[in-house]
């Protein structure tokens, strides 16, 4: 039997934490108005379109860990191999992607190297969660096909 480290649980709990602290920056940005004029010196017209992006891709954010902890649930439960976590890792990657575009409609009205590079992160993320989304897929194929022969 899989045995459960201290390296899971930490992780869960770094997850949790980042889902909460995730929620309370999502209900801070439409407040947030001063601040993005004070420390990045946006005009007028573009404090609206930020607050979209931030907004967003914040939301987007909470989804991914949300599916992280669901994932998390069937990890420490011992069985991590299921459709539940291919569908998770699919979700992440969907949440991935509106990022990337996200952040790729906002570069045509205001670039920044640091757009550029959260784009490249999350295509990269994307692409990542749909690998592991077939990996895990192919392994819950294997592990129903040796279920079955037992």
């Amino acid at each position: 039997m899989y045995k459960n480290s201290l390296v899971h649980y930490l992780a869960k709990f770094s997850v949790d934490i980042l889902f909460f602290a995730g929620i309370a920056s999502c209900l801070f940005v439409p407040f947030s108005k001063s601040w993005l004029v004070y420390y990045f010196n946006l005009p007028e017209e573009m404090i609206v379109p930020m607050i979209l992006v931030l907004l967003i891709s914040g939301i987007s954010c909470v989804y991914i860990l949300w599916q992280l902890k669901v994932m998390f649930k069937t990890l420490i439960g011992g069985n991590p191999f299921v459709m539940k976590n291919v569908d998770c890792f699919r979700k992440m990657a969907v949440a991935c992607a509106v990022i990337a575009v996200i952040y790729c409609i906002k570069s045509l009205f205001w670039f920044t190297i640091s757009t550029f590079v959260i784009i490249i992160i999350f295509v990269i993320g994307c692409l990542f969660c749909l690998t592991l989304k077939d990996i895990f897929k192919q392994a819950v194929h294997y592990k129903d096909e040796n279920d079955l022969t037992v």
